[in-house]
């Protein structure tokens, strides 16, 4: 009896057709992702399309994808035709300013809702939670008169404290927490170390992940707020990115170009603090993995 070679077990065609399809599911996963990637990046490639041309092409009909002359001195004629360096500044300092506020803040009271035992918490922390139904253009009055009362217009604190709260940041970093263990605590309080030892020393450096996220989260919230610092200031001292931007519209026109490079350059502090900070994010995935069930 002969066997032919060429024929093959049927379990084994089997496999080779289930490797087939794996392959072409994950080409398709692959290729369905790459699309959406670039459904989320042409506005920005748009963005710096539209800042690397002249204004007029910007407006011209039919539109075009790529310029048709390259004017890269628009991100300098943007910088130097307004006092671009103070607008960065200014944004600099009240984003620093609100971040680490909030990020103080928001790990004393997540310490304390995770941890101490007092009665009412369960109420109370339902109600720290409820503001965030509450919209900021609901609070934008009382806080004006507030910060008038106090004189506190067109000042750093004027417009950092009244926006230095974040019910979300303490949501977020109490949820962290209660995933660890209690029994770190516990062996640090039969050492002698306090609360505020406890939260510095050990819970603080666990909950970096989550630190690094509301970090990232409410800088570039602050970064690219709007309508408190056009409340809180009066000209061009005071005055954040954002608002600088809406000085390229004038009763002549808009410079499109000029806002686009604007924009372009106000970006960047955010990407470069997503890098910075994406380990630390990622190193959360597993670390909040490691301390599942507890």
């Amino acid at each position: 009896m002969t066997i032919d070679p060429t024929s093959r077990h049927p379990h084994s065609v089997s496999a080779d057709r289930r490797r087939l399809l794996r392959r072409i599911g994950t080409f398709i996963s692959y290729a369905g992702l790459s699309l959406i990637a670039l459904l989320f990046l042409f506005p920005f490639f748009w963005m710096v399309s539209n800042a690397v041309r002249s204004n007029a092409e910007v407006m011209a009909v039919p539109v075009r994808i790529f310029p048709e002359e390259y004017q890269w001195g628009t991100f300098v004629d943007a910088f130097v035709s307004l006092p671009f360096g103070t607008f960065l500044l200014n944004s600099f300092i009240v984003a620093c300013g609100v971040t680490a506020i909030v990020i103080a803040v928001s790990c004393l009271s997540a310490y304390a809702f995770a941890r101490l035992r007092f009665p009412g918490r369960e109420g109370l922390l339902l109600t720290f939670l409820s503001t965030l139904m509450i919209p900021q253009v609901m609070l934008v009055i009382p806080l004006f008169l507030l910060v008038s009362k106090l004189g506190w217009i067109n000042t750093y604190h004027g417009m950092i404290l009244p926006v230095a709260f974040s019910s979300f940041g303490t949501f977020l970093l109490r949820q962290f927490i209660l995933g660890i263990p209690k029994d770190l605590d516990e062996a640090a309080m039969m050492d002698g170390a306090s609360r505020l030892r406890i939260l510095v020393k050990i819970i603080v450096p666990l909950a970096m992940p989550a630190i690094g996220l509301l970090a990232l989260f409410t800088f570039i919230a602050q970064w690219k707020s709007f309508l408190w610092p056009l409340i809180a200031t009066s000209g061009l001292e005071k005055a954040t990115l954002p608002l600088g931007l809406t000085l390229f519209q004038t009763q002549q026109g808009t410079a499109w170009n000029y806002i686009m490079a604007g924009a372009t350059i106000s970006m960047l502090p955010g990407v470069v603090l997503a890098i910075v900070l994406q380990r630390v994010i990622y190193k959360g995935i597993s670390v909040g993995s490691g301390f599942g069930g507890r």
